[in-house]
Parts: C-alpha cells; sequence; structure tokens
C-alpha cells in the first residue's frame, strides 16, 4: 500500500483518537457559557492530555503524508476520521452503535472524501494579499462569533438540547480548523527561506492566537453535549472551509466540468442526508433524555447520567 495512504490512516486513527479523549477529559466538566479558564481546568485531566498528545501525532502524520501524496489523495483518506470515532463509541459501549448509525457515519466520510477528490484543487499562488486575509479573518471570526451566540443563547431556551449546543460549536470550530489550514499553508511557504523569515512572518503569530482560540472552541464543543454531535463538525466543516479558503485567498483551482460538478453536489447531498439521519440518532438524542432513546437498559443511561446538563457552575 502507498505510504501516503497508511500514514494517512494513521492520521485518521490519532484524529479520532484525540476527540474520544478529549470529550471524556470534558464531558463532566461545567460550564455556565464561554469559559475563557477551560483550558487551564482541562490541563489537569489525564484523558486531555492524552488527547493533545494524540492530535499532535495526528498532524505530524498528516503532514508525512502529504510528503508523499497529493492533497486530493490524502485529504478525503482522512475523513475516514468520522468512523474511527463511531468505533471507539461502538467498543465504549456506554449505547449502542445501531446500523443506521454507521451508515449514516459511513455516508458523511464518503461524501465529503468524494468531494474532495472530484474537487481536487490545484494551483494558484504561494502567498495572498493583506486585504484578502484581513476580509477572509474577519468573515471567519465573525461567522465563529454568530455560532457562540447561537450555542450559548440556546442554553437559556426552554427545551434546548446539549445536542444541538454540540453540534453548533462543533462545526464554528470545523471553520476555525479550515482558517488554520489556510495559514499554515502560509506560513509553509517560508520554511525554505530560514529561521529568521519564518520568525519574522506575521503568519507565525496569527498561527499562535488563532491555534488557542480554536483548542479553547473545541473543549467547549466537546464539554457541551456527546461526540456524535460535535464530531461531524469537526470532520466535514474543516476541510470544506479549508477548500474554499484555498480559492478565495490563493486562488486555487477547483474541478468544475460538468461530471465534476455533478459528482460534487452529489457528494454534498450525500454528506447532508448522513447528516440529517445522524442527527436523529440516540447517540446524540440520548444525552437529551429523548423519549425514544429511553426504553434501553439501565445501565446504559446510568453511564451517560454525568453527560446531563449541569446544575450548577464549577469544577466537578
Amino acid at each position: 500500500m502507498d505510504k501516503a495512504i497508511l500514514l494517512a490512516i494513521a492520521a485518521s486513527v490519532c484524529t479520532a483518537t484525540a476527540s474520544v479523549c478529549q470529550r471524556k477529559g470534558a464531558k463532566s466538566t461545567q460550564t455556565a457559557g464561554f469559559d475563557a479558564r477551560l483550558l487551564v481546568r482541562l490541563a489537569r485531566r489525564p484523558a486531555w492530555l492524552l488527547g493533545i498528545a494524540a492530535m499532535i501525532g495526528g498532524f505530524i502524520f498528516q503532514i508525512t503524508a502529504l510528503r508523499y501524496g497529493d492533497l486530493s489523495q490524502v485529504q478525503p483518506i482522512l475523513a475516514a476520521e468520522l468512523l474511527f470515532v463511531f468505533g471507539y463509541l461502538a467498543v465504549a459501549g456506554a449505547r449502542r452503535v445501531t446500523g443506521r448509525d454507521w451508515l449514516a457515519a459511513a455516508a458523511m466520510s464518503a461524501g465529503i472524501g468524494v468531494f474532495l477528490r472530484l474537487a481536487a484543487p490545484s494551483g494558484g499562488r504561494l502567498h495572498a494579499p493583506g486585504s484578502s486575509w484581513l476580509l477572509a479573518g474577519l468573515v471567519t471570526a465573525g461567522v465563529v462569533l454568530a455560532a457562540l451566540a447561537v450555542a450559548f443563547g440556546l442554553r437559556g431556551r426552554p427545551g434546548a438540547s446539549r445536542s444541538r449546543r454540540a453540534a453548533v460549536l462543533g462545526s464554528a470550530t470545523g471553520i476555525s480548523w479550515g482558517f488554520m489550514a489556510a495559514v499554515i499553508k502560509e506560513l509553509s511557504s517560508r520554511l525554505g527561506d530560514g529561521i529568521g523569515a519564518i520568525v519574522s512572518a506575521w503568519s507565525l503569530y496569527l498561527l499562535l492566537v488563532a491555534g488557542a482560540a480554536t483548542m479553547l472552541l473545541a473543549a467547549h464543543a466537546l464539554a457541551s453535549g456527546p461526540l456524535a454531535a460535535s464530531q461531524p463538525g469537526f470532520t466535514i466543516v474543516d476541510p470544506l472551509t479549508a477548500s474554499l479558503l484555498g480559492v478565495f485567498l490563493f486562488g486555487e483551482h477547483i474541478q468544475t466540468g460538468a461530471a465534476a460538478l455533478a459528482g460534487e453536489v452529489l457528494a454534498l447531498v450525500v454528506v447532508i442526508a448522513g447528516a440529517t439521519a445522524l442527527s436523529r440518532s440516540c447517540l446524540i438524542l440520548g444525552e437529551d433524555q429523548h423519549p425514544a432513546c429511553l426504553d434501553q437498559p439501565a445501565m446504559s443511561r446510568t453511564a451517560n447520567a454525568p453527560d446531563r446538563e449541569p446544575a450548577a457552575v464549577g469544577r466537578p
């Protein structure tokens, strides 16, 4: 098997492991709103730190895979992360993963993988104009802030679900990761110019700030509700955002021929259908004590009890 494929699979396993470990570390964390100190609290938890280590491993595997293969070959494989996450959930057994759940996850992974393969972004320039970066940054920040307002506004609404909040925050995190991918691309073009060029590059400092903000956002997404709700945003929205920013910032070209465009649209329809089906899963609804999911064994409900809506603010 090609080195790039093996390395991309290893990256997917690592990032899936990161999500599971970080969710384990964050699931009993109680917050009443946006908490700027959440990362400090989570840093004391071994499971969260193990997740960070797995995330770093995934990043290294991804970068190495891109040395041996094209982005259009590596990126679709990374979409398998969602399936690995469901594999972990199935092994954990706190709530049964049904055939419908697997089908929804497979549809989403396959859909985004096919879209990225067909779109195959290529070409473009090494550096984007400052005005384009300013616009991209403002739009990204605006969308993320709007998502935060929606997510934490849900808390005060009767009948609002933790799952919905986790899904919104997961999508916002995916958008932030997509923006970080664009910043990394900008910074990577300086790597051959020596350490001085890297240290003096504005993209290094933007990456540090955006990275810290994105980690905080991901922590809130993982602490807010079930992993099955936040993970699709991580896996699906991230590459879509990165692709759009690649076109806007770097002038990359995606395939827009009639056949390719039809396939891309169909792939996105499959992703949306999978997301819709998954939103009705007891993997997600069960944590909100949905009536359709309350007939599961008592052991399953007990295992999920810590994930109910917290009644107070403070460390567990």
